[in-house]
């Protein structure tokens, strides 16, 4: 077995975390059918998600997110292709959803 692990920090707060990750966990269940459960706390969240020769954790927090999976043998040989689209992803998510400066009222 392969181990993946991705640690990204960011700025959008608890809320918008969590927007970012359920539209993370939409894709992996749409796209990659990935089976996800939410559990929702009052400091983070952690998603579940596994689908046959995958299982992990995404963990959901404030300031950044963790995630964690574990590939099964046959996907172990493909490890740095995966690690590198579900890196890809969620950085194209942080990037659609980062915080924009807002505009200062005139006074």
């Amino acid at each position: 077995m392969a181990d993946i692990h991705i640690h990204r920090a960011h700025t959008l707060g608890l809320k918008g975390a969590r927007k970012v990750a359920a539209e993370w966990a939409d894709k992996a269940q749409s796209k990659l059918e990935m089976a996800c459960a939410f559990a929702e706390g009052e400091d983070g969240d952690e998603i579940q998600f596994s689908r046959p020769g995958v299982k992990g954790t995404l963990r959901v927090c404030s300031d950044h997110f963790e995630l964690n999976a574990q590939l099964g043998f046959l996907l172990s040989a493909f490890k740095d292709q995966i690690e590198g689209e579900i890196a890809k992803n969620l950085d194209e998510l942080l990037a659609g959803n980062a915080k924009k400066p807002g505009k200062k009222k005139p006074a």
